[in-house]
């Protein structure tokens, strides 16, 4: 028989409250999705129909979690509270805290940039240890914008004197042949998501400067053949659609003092022939000095639908 369960939240204030409400109840309407279960709050007790304990428990959890958060001066987001709800049932919680409160850059407004899940803080330790490293992982989970940051803050440091992005130039379902423009035109598109985080880090200004010293360097693959690049921070994007051929070529560009972030999709290859992405990973993994990082659906970033079409039509 379904029996009601009241249990007491941790104390908050009512301004901390309908923080933790949301806008018209738009968290606990989220948090009801996640959990599969119907409750409702009143005088700062959790009442809920349910009678598995661990939904019980990993639900109160999960808001006296919301609530410490807010208490911390933050406001939660969508984003916030499914990663909570999924470090929770996973009892590791405590990771939630740690890595938002760790600033590991500003943008050009000086907005601090924090590591939002645990894949991400994987990945930036595997740039800080490796001279190399591959990063495989779904859509939205931070993988150019994280390498962009890092690269940027080496460059500001001194550390390297100038940032490589590069990606293979492969159409999707469409010919480059039918968009307008020079060469450049055409190929701009397919690099806007490098260009758009350096452009938040740095601002258009400063990207433009980089770019015409040749401090900062954004091509398409076909320009790195018959170069050696040092003291250089290189970074191959959308990695699963480069040949085996290709993904040889960029990993032997490598020279003294330079670092090279391989980042891929394995569920997004457009190739018609096998990608380079695999076969490096499964060529390369396990060897000494190089490091692998592998993002989840959990570590997504964006719209928490994104995650759910990802999840969904990684099991179909």
């Amino acid at each position: 028989m379904i029996h009601k369960n009241s249990l007491a939240l941790d104390e908050c204030t009512f301004e901390e409250f309908q923080t933790l409400c949301g806008h018209q109840d738009e968290n606990l309407r989220l948090l009801k999705q996640v959990f599969n279960v119907d409750f409702v709050i009143r005088d700062n007790a959790l009442i809920l129909d349910s009678l598995d304990e661990n939904t019980t428990d990993h639900l109160k959890r999960t808001l006296n979690g919301l609530i410490r958060w807010i208490k911390m001066g933050k406001t939660p987001d969508e984003r916030d509270i499914i990663y909570l709800s999924h470090c929770v049932i996973n009892n590791t919680e405590e990771s939630f805290f740690k890595l938002n409160s760790k600033i590991i850059g500003r943008t050009a407004l000086n907005k601090p940039i924090s590591i939002k899940t645990l894949g991400q803080q994987k990945m930036m330790e595997a740039m800080a240890h490796y001279d190399m490293v591959f990063v495989s992982g779904p859509a939205g989970t931070g993988k150019t914008y994280l390498s962009v940051v890092y690269a940027v803050d080496l460059l500001k440091k001194g550390d390297i004197k100038r940032i490589v992005l590069t990606r293979p130039i492969v159409e999707a379902g469409e010919s480059l042949g039918f968009l307008p423009g020079e060469i450049k035109e055409k190929v701009d598109p397919y690099l806007r998501p490098l260009y758009d985080g350096l452009n938040d880090l740095l601002g258009n200004e400063q990207v433009q400067k980089y770019i015409e010293k040749g401090t900062i360097e954004i091509a398409p693959m076909a320009y790195m053949r018959g170069r050696t690049l040092e003291d250089a921070f290189v970074i191959l994007d959308e990695a699963q659609n480069t040949t085996k051929s290709q993904m040889l070529m960029v990993l032997t560009r490598m020279g003294f003092r330079t670092k090279i972030i391989i980042n891929g999709d394995t569920t997004q290859i457009d190739l018609k022939q096998d990608s380079g992405f695999i076969q490096a990973l499964r060529l390369l993994k396990g060897k000494k000095d190089i490091g692998f990082v592998e993002l989840t659906p959990i570590d997504i970033v964006r719209n928490p639908l994104v995650q759910i079409v990802i999840e969904a039509y990684t099991k179909k």
